[in-house]
């Protein structure tokens, strides 16, 4: 898996593992105490953290062994991560680091069989002797019994049946077996992640991912809704939208991996409420009113070929059950691989998107909720905003001048959330904007301000402005990149959304900042925020850095789990049957917490 990403000087390799989209092991919060994000710089050399003791263990200047979380890049270079340190491939059959493990054992598994050809004392039916070998249980349909004399006869009486739980969805009279992969699917508002997984072995051989077709249709769950309410047809061409590309990703997985469309056996997919219901092709026009009832709530499984996915004709598709109009089976999945309800002390999980979902596992009790944060930590409703994609400004340091990190080393053209939040944390630490996010001007920056960062501060249009990136300041023709006043706004809009959310969860169960034990960042957008600028602006708790832990995708691991085991699902439902879920739409103190919220928090 090689990947390459471009990194300011002083940035720690584990920041530039992550947005190289590579999560590491970091249980200790990434503070250099647990030695589990183990790298090797192979070429050229990094410089530990400043002020880090008793890191001698973990640190070896002759074969470049370090950890990633207090090593910084200097210069190029190239680093080996053993498949020890990676947190998702330790998760893929591992629960989480309590030590649990998890069993292979997957819905759709091939069972090899002989069976004794029919005699003159044995007159069984080629039903019974195949049911006799494979389980009194086992289910043919018409087709298969049809073809059944044939194959059995034509094997010689042995071969291998692939059984779907105990429904036999084909045979094979080949020595070995033949190939059974899954999908397992992260539908999200903005993107669909597709991870290819060999059931056999558990082995992932494919992960590919591509904007949701939906979002040419609505950027938020709420346009696609209403799409529907006013129109009924529209729910097809939101299902065709999402299925086509599912389809597409299918497509590539295949074709790298060298195997068949046929091949893929299984379907696992996880997404919002809205999202899994328009992907199945339920209405969702019910999430549309109050009180947002869902179409069903615990894990059900339809036929792949009922959705149009180009798998294995009688593949079947299980959706991830959903607690509440707005909090879905992506929820539940992120649940599941981080077992949530197993933690012992207060722990807060968090997924920040258009749509950010909410849980807190407290005394005995968990509470779930959803927050339409709208579309701003995407980068949609910002001026110059966009998608974390070559060209965009994902990092924003502030000195005597601005300093950006630009993905792909490309020339700025505009910003994407995680430099939305660096740049608001580092305006109200420079004394450029005030607590009620307004940009300030002239006579009203601090005295003490350096120059360079003064003259950023301007005007266009008439509104305040900030300079991230000026006209040809990265080579001839390059534009300039604003962050405007309305921007600001609108990531106000979305922070105090999840700031009232994770208050009212903590008020119902009687929970205090200080007690918070670990904060569980899922999601992509939660993998490349700055922890300290995402705290200075009221997006998470003020707890220690070192509670805030990112999770990687969580959700799509939570469907590799379920791809995996079929006790991981039964896990999900009573995970969904003992969640409770809150509406925020109908409690009364929203309005206060939310318009709090507003106000940027005291450094």
């Amino acid at each position: 898996m090689d990947r390459a990403v471009f990194a300011l000087a002083g940035t720690s390799l584990l920041e530039a593992a992550a947005r190289a989209g590579i999560v590491l092991q970091t249980p200790c919060g990434g503070v250099g105490r647990c030695g589990k994000c183990r790298v090797l710089v192979t070429d050229g050399f990094a410089n530990l953290a400043d002020g880090l003791t008793g890191l001698e263990p973990w640190s070896d200047t002759e074969t470049g062994a370090c950890l990633a979380c207090v090593a910084r890049a200097n210069g190029p270079m190239t680093v080996d991560i053993p498949e020890t340190s990676l947190f998702e491939s330790r998760q893929t059959i591992l629960t989480d680091d309590t030590g649990v493990r998890g069993s292979l054992d997957p819905h759709v598994r091939p069972c090899r069989f002989e069976l004794p050809p029919p005699s003159s004392r044995d007159t069984r039916s080629d039903v019974r002797r195949l049911r006799d070998a494979l389980g009194p249980d086992t289910t043919l349909s018409a087709v298969r019994i049809r073809a059944l004399p044939g194959a059995l006869r034509g094997g010689a009486w042995q071969g291998t049946a692939l059984l779907r739980g105990s429904t036999l969805m084909g045979l094979s009279a080949a020595a070995t077996p033949p190939p059974a992969y899954g999908i397992a699917l992260d539908i999200g508002t903005t993107t669909v992640v597709a991870t290819l997984i060999d059931l056999s072995s558990g082995r992932e051989a494919g992960v590919e991912a591509n904007v949701n077709g939906q979002a040419t249709l609505g950027d938020d769950v709420i346009s696609r809704i209403l799409r529907v309410r006013q129109n009924a047809a529209d729910l097809t061409v939101l299902q065709t939208a999402v299925r086509d590309t599912v389809n597409g990703l299918i497509r590539t997985l295949v074709r790298k991996a060298g195997i068949a469309a046929r091949d893929i056996v299984d379907v696992v997919a996880a997404g919002n409420t809205a999202m899994q219901q328009l992907f199945c092709g339920y209405d969702p026009s019910a999430l549309g009113e109050l009180p947002f009832v869902p179409v069903f709530e615990r894990g059900h499984a339809l036929p792949a070929a009922e959705i149009g996915l180009k798998t294995h004709p009688e593949a079947e598709v299980f959706v991830f059950p959903q607690i509440g109009g707005f909090v879905g089976g992506d929820t539940v999945a992120a649940m599941l691989a981080t077992r949530l309800d197993r933690c012992t002390a207060p722990t807060l999980l968090v997924d920040i998107g258009t749509n950010g979902e909410i849980v807190l596992a407290a005394n005995g009790k968990m509470l779930a909720t959803s927050v339409a944060a709208g579309p701003a930590f995407e980068g949609a409703r910002i001026a110059q905003g966009m998608r974390a994609a070559p060209g965009a400004i994902e990092k924003i340091v502030l000195n005597d001048d601005i300093r950006v990190n630009v993905i792909g080393n490309a020339t700025p053209i505009g910003l994407c959330g995680s430099a939305l939040v660096d740049a608001a944390a580092a305006l109200l630490d420079h004394g450029m904007m005030d607590e009620t996010g307004r940009l300030l001007l002239d006579d009203e920056l601090p005295t003490d301000l350096p120059s360079a960062l003064r003259s950023r501060m301007r005007e266009a249009d008439g509104h305040p402005c900030f300079v991230l990136a000026d006209r040809d300041e990265h080579g001839p023709g390059a534009p300039a990149v604003l962050l405007r006043q309305k921007d600001i706004r609108e990531l106000q809009l979305a922070t105090a959304a999840v700031h009232a959310g994770i208050g009212i969860l903590m008020r119902r169960l009687h929970v205090e900042t200080g007690a918070i034990d670990r904060i569980l960042l899922a999601g992509g957008f939660g993998n490349f925020i700055r922890r300290n600028h995402a705290q200075r602006i009221g997006l998470l708790p003020a707890v220690p850095s070192e509670r805030v832990l990112f999770m990687g995708n969580a959700a799509s691991l939570g469907a590799k789990l379920a791809l995996l085991s079929v006790e991981e699902r039964r896990y999900a439902d009573r995970l969904r049957d003992r969640v409770e879920h809150v509406d925020l739409s109908l409690d009364p103190e929203f309005q206060n917490e939310f318009g709090a919220a507003m106000i940027f928090p005291e450094p």
